[in-house]
C-alpha cells in the first residue's frame, strides 16, 4: 500500500473517533434526561396532590353535597345542623328516594341560615359509615352539633324537612333515652313494681353490647308508646357488680325478663322489631284459652309436643290464678292452655280445678298412661304445678329436635336412636315401627331418657360419635353427664341390640367417644397442649390450677393472642402448681360440660380442687398484665414455686 493511502486511512479513523466522542456527550433527544425525570416525579406528586384535593373538595350533585371519609369531619366541624343520607349505589330504595332527597336539599337551602343536605356512599366511605353504625340503606341521620340523631319517620319531603327544622332550632335538645338506667339504688323498686320489664346487663367496652345498643333503644321507644307500656332497662354490670353477681351474669350482654322482680331468661331476637314482637308476646297471658272441643282434638291428632290444659270453672277460680302463676314461670319452655268448657272437661274426663298433661297421639304407647292429671286448689303451690308439668312433659320415647332440645332433652343419661324420622302420612308407619323397638327397651330403664332423632338434623353429632360412616341405617348413642358420649357398635338394629348396649352402659363396660387429635409426644413447652384425650388429665387435674385457652386455628384474635399467651406461660413456668394450657376447640372436645365455648378465644381458669366451677375470663384486654392479674386473683398455689435446677 502506498504511504499516501495509509496516511489518508489513519486520518479518516481519527475523524471517526472524534465524531463518536462528540455524539456520546450530546443528550439523546429520545431518552429522558435527569431533569426530565425530576419533572416527571414532580408531575406525579402534583397528580397525587390533585387526587387528595379532589377528595377533600365538597362537590355538589343536583343540589346535594357529596361527602366522603376525607372531607366529612372538616365539612361538619363548624355546622350546627346537617342532614345526612348514607346510601349504596346499587340500592333500589336509594335510587327511588334520590329525587325526593334532591327536593329536600332545595327546600332547606332556602332556610335562613341554609341547612346543608349531604349524601355519603357508605360502600366507599366505610370509616364514616362504621362510625355511625350504618347497617342498611338508605340510612338517614340528622347531625346536630356533631351528635347524630336517628331519623325514623316516613321518607317524604314534608316529614323530613319538618324534623330537620325542629332539630335545627337553638332551643332543641335531644329527648331522654327511653331505656331506663338501673343501679343498686333503684333496681329493686323499679323491677319489683313492674308487671314485666326487660333488663340488659352490659359492659361499656363490649362490642356486642355496642351493636345491640341502638336496636335496644329503638325497641324501648316503640314499647314505651304501647298501652300499657313495656319498659326496657339497662345495668352497667362492670359498675354494678353486686347486681351482676346476684343474677348470675357471666357474659355480655345478658338480657333477662323480670315479672314483679322474678327473673326469667330472655331467649328472643336482638334487633328492634324482634325485641318488640317478643316482648309483646311475653306481656300477654301465659296461658291461651281453648274455647272448642275441636281444638283439643286437633292438638291430639296433629300435635308434636306435650299438651298442657288447665280446666277451671271461671277466671275468678283461685286454682286458675295459681295455674297462671305456674304457667308464667314456664312460658319460655311450654305452651299452656286453659278452658272453662264443660264439654272439654267431659271429653278429658276431669272436673274443674284439674291440670291435664298428655301427649299427642303420635307419642302415646301402651307402656304409659294417656294423661297425667293433677287436682289444683287455691292453696296449691305454683311450684307443685310446675313440677307436675316438667315431670310428665316427655313421652317414654319422644322426638329430639334441634329447635327444642335445649328445653326438653337436657336430662342425662339420654339414649338417642338416630334414623330417618318422618311423621308425614307416607312415612309415619316406618318411623313408628322403629320407635316401637325403642319403646320395648325404654320401658325397662325408667332412670334414663329415651328419644329418636333425625340423622340428617344431627349429622355433625353422628359424625363426632364416629358413626357417620357406620354403614347402618339406624345408629344409637348414650349422652351422659359431664359431656361424655358412648356410641353403639354398628350392627343391625333391633330391640335386643339396643337393650344389650344400654345394659353395657349401665354396668360401666363402655368406653366414651372423645373427639381428639393425637396427644403430642413432646409437651414440655411453656404452654401445655391439651387434646380431647388429655383434657381430663391436664385441665381437670385436681392438684393444680389450670388456665386454659380454647382457640381456633383460623381465628385472627387467637393468632394475635399467641405471643402474649406464650409469654404468660414463660412467666409462670416456675410454678409447678400452675399450668398454662391451650386446646384447639375445632379438633378436640372438653370432656366436661362446664367449659362452654361460644367464641374464640375463650379462656377459663380451673382452680385446684374445684374443677366443676371454672372461672371465665371476661376482660376486654387480653394482654400480659391483665391475664396475669386474672391468674393471681384466682390462683390457689402460686406460692409453690419450682426449685431452681
Amino acid at each position: 500500500m502506498r504511504p499516501g493511502t495509509v496516511r489518508l486511512l489513519l486520518l479518516l479513523l481519527a475523524l471517526a473517533q472524534l465524531l463518536a466522542v462528540a455524539c456520546a456527550q450530546e443528550p439523546d433527544a429520545d431518552s429522558p434526561s435527569r431533569d426530565d425525570a425530576i419533572e416527571d416525579e414532580d408531575a406525579e406528586d402534583e397528580d397525587e396532590d390533585e387526587d387528595d384535593d379532589e377528595d377533600l373538595e365538597v362537590k355538589e350533585e343536583n343540589g346535594v353535597l357529596v361527602l366522603n371519609d376525607a372531607n366529612f369531619d372538616t365539612f361538619v366541624a363548624d355546622k350546627d345542623t346537617v342532614l345526612l343520607e348514607f346510601y349504596a349505589p346499587w340500592c333500589g330504595h336509594c335510587k327511588q328516594f334520590a329525587p325526593e332527597y334532591e327536593k329536600i336539599a332545595e327546600t332547606l337551602k332556602g332556610d335562613t341560615p341554609p341547612i346543608p343536605v349531604a349524601k355519603i356512599d357508605a360502600t366507599t366511605a366505610s370509616a364514616v359509615a362504621s362510625r355511625f353504625d350504618v347497617s342498611g340503606y338508605p340510612t338517614i341521620k340528622i347531625l346536630k352539633k356533631g351528635q347524630a340523631v336517628d331519623y325514623e319517620g316516613a321518607r317524604t319531603q314534608e316529614e323530613i324537612v319538618a324534623k330537620v327544622r325542629e332539630v335545627s332550632q337553638p332551643t332543641w335538645t335531644p329527648p331522654p333515652e327511653a331505656t331506663l338506667v338501673l343501679t343498686a339504688q333503684n333496681f329493686d323498686s323499679v323491677v319489683g313494681e313492674a308487671d314485666i320489664i326487660l333488663v340488659e346487663f352490659y359492659a361499656p367496652w363490649c362490642g356486642h353490647c355496642k351493636k345491640l345498643a341502638p336496636e335496644y333503644e329503638k325497641a324501648a321507644k316503640e314499647l314505651s308508646r304501647r298501652s300499657p307500656p313495656i319498659p326496657l332497662a339497662k345495668v352497667d354490670a362492670t359498675a354494678e357488680t353486686d347486681l351482676a353477681q346476684r343474677f348470675g351474669v357471666s357474659g355480655y350482654p345478658t338480657l333477662k325478663i323480670f315479672r314483679r322482680g322474678k327473673p326469667f331468661d330472655y331467649n328472643g331476637p336482638r334487633e328492634k322489631y324482634g325485641i318488640v314482637d317478643y316482648m309483646v308476646e311475653q306481656a300477654g297471658p301465659p296461658s291461651k284459652a281453648v274455647m272448642a272441643l275441636k281444638q283439643v282434638q286437633e292438638f291430639l291428632k296433629d300435635g308434636d309436643d306435650v299438651i298442657i290444659i288447665g280446666v277451671f270453672q271461671a277466671e275468678s277460680d283461685p286454682a286458675y290464678q295459681q295455674y297462671q302463676e305456674a304457667a308464667n314461670s314456664l312460658r319460655e319452655d311450654y305452651r299452656f292452655h286453659h278452658t272453662f268448657s264443660t264439654e272439654i272437661a267431659k271429653f278429658l274426663k276431669v272436673a274443674p280445678g284439674t291440670l291435664v298433661v298428655m301427649q299427642p297421639e303420635r307419642f302415646q304407647s301402651r307402656f304409659e298412661p294417656k294423661s297425667h292429671v293433677m287436682d289444683i286448689q287455691g292453696s296449691t303451690e305454683a311450684s307443685a304445678i310446675r313440677d307436675h308439668v316438667v315431670q310428665h312433659a316427655l313421652p317414654l320415647v319422644g322426638h329430639r329436635r334441634v329447635a327444642t332440645e335445649a328445653k326438653r332433652y337436657t336430662r342425662r343419661p339420654l339414649v338417642v336412636v338416630y334414623l330417618s324420622v318422618d311423621f308425614s302420612f307416607d312415612y309415619r308407619v316406618a318411623t313408628q315401627f322403629w320407635r316401637s323397638k325403642v319403646l320395648e327397651v325404654a320401658k325397662d330403664f325408667p332412670e334414663y331418657t329415651f328419644a329418636i332423632a333425625d340423622e340428617d338434623d344431627y349429622a355433625s353429632e353422628v359424625k363426632d360419635l364416629g358413626l357417620g360412616e357406620s354403614g347402618e341405617d339406624i345408629n344409637a348413642a348414650v349422652l351422659d353427664e359431664g359431656g361424655r358420649r358412648f356410641a353403639m357398635e354398628p350392627t343391625e338394629f333391633d330391640a335386643d341390640a339396643l337393650r344389650e348396649f344400654v345394659t353395657a352402659f349401665k354396668k360401666g363396660k363402655l368406653q366414651p367417644v372423645i373427639k381428639s387429635q393425637p396427644a403430642p409426644k413432646n409437651n414440655k413447652g411453656p404452654v401445655k397442649v391439651v387434646v380431647g384425650k388429655t383434657f381430663e388429665d391436664i385441665a381437670l387435674d385436681p392438684s393444680k390450677d389450670v388456665l386454659i385457652e380454647f382457640y381456633a386455628p383460623w381465628c385472627g384474635h387467637c393468632k394475635q393472642l399467641e405471643p402474649v399467651y406464650t409469654a404468660l406461660g414463660k412467666k409462670y413456668r416456675g410454678h409447678k402448681g400452675l399450668v398454662i394450657a391451650k386446646m384447639d376447640a375445632t379438633a378436640n372436645e372438653a370432656t366436661s360440660d362446664h367449659y362452654k365455648v361460644d367464641g374464640f378465644p375463650t379462656i377459663y381458669f380451673a382452680p385446684s380442687g374445684d374443677k366443676q366451677n371454672p372461672i371465665r375470663f371476661e376482660g376486654a384486654n387480653r394482654d400480659l398484665e391483665h391475664l396475669s392479674q386474672f391468674i393471681e386473683e384466682h390462683a390457689t398455689q402460686l406460692g409453690r414455686a419450682r426449685e431452681e435446677l
